[in-house]
């Protein structure tokens, strides 16, 4: 398969890198981090999935984020703009997981254009559009002493990018309709599942307990 430049618009991706970083600033407040916990944590979890994504999967070399300052701005103003909010983000949760579900749908589609654009494949693509997607969130735990949330039973986290990249994948290999709309369609598909597995209950069952999923057919 030919490779194809990367075709989505770099808004994007930036505003993926922005939103994560917000959630892993507003962690740090949560927690009470100090200025340097906070700037640490924006970066991991603004950053983390594209550094995971282009340094260990795509082997890139330096990563896009770190060769374009803009990126590291995005994650600078989110910073910031979590500063100005303060200590209120302790009673945002619910806004964060909203958040948060944007982020994840953003950075889903950005990690499968990019692999698609160095010529891999339909699963290979998905692969790497789930593990971007997934990958600030998994250091934004790892850093903050958590368990990561990809790992236990939860409200369709990585089910959820998962479900985005496979409407994105195909429909992109197989069609001409714009890569913007297709990216905006799996991005509102990713947000969709997870804010009404919030607001439903859904979730995966741990291993070894009978069905896949809970709360999803209860009436």
């Amino acid at each position: 398969m030919d490779a194809q430049p990367f075709q989505l618009p770099l808004a994007v991706d930036l505003a993926a890198v922005f939103l994560m970083a917000i959630t892993g600033a507003m962690e740090a407040i949560r927690r009470r981090f100090d200025l340097i916990g906070l700037c640490v944590l924006s970066v991991a979890t603004g950053l983390g999935g594209a550094l995971i994504r282009d340094g260990i999967f795509l082997q890139t070399g330096i990563s896009a984020v770190l060769r374009d300052e803009r990126y590291l701005w995005a994650v600078a103003v989110a910073a910031m703009l979590s500063l100005s909010v303060g200590a209120r983000a302790e009673g945002s949760r619910k806004l964060m997981a909203l958040v948060d579900a944007l982020a994840l749908g953003a950075y889903a589609v950005v990690g499968v254009e990019r692999s698609l654009s160095l010529g891999l494949g339909i699963v290979p693509a998905v692969l790497v559009g789930v593990v971007n997607a997934c990958g600030g969130g998994v250091l934004r735990d790892l850093f903050t002493g958590e368990q990561a949330m990809v790992f236990k039973p939860g409200q369709f986290y990585a089910f959820a990018a998962l479900m985005g990249c496979l409407l994105y994948t195909p429909l992109r290999q197989n069609t001409e309709l714009p890569p913007l709309l297709l990216a905006m369609a799996a991005i509102a598909l990713t947000f969709g599942l997870r804010v009404l597995a919030i607001w439903r209950n859904w979730s995966t069952a741990p291993v070894g307990e009978k069905g896949l999923l809970r709360g999803l057919f209860k009436r």
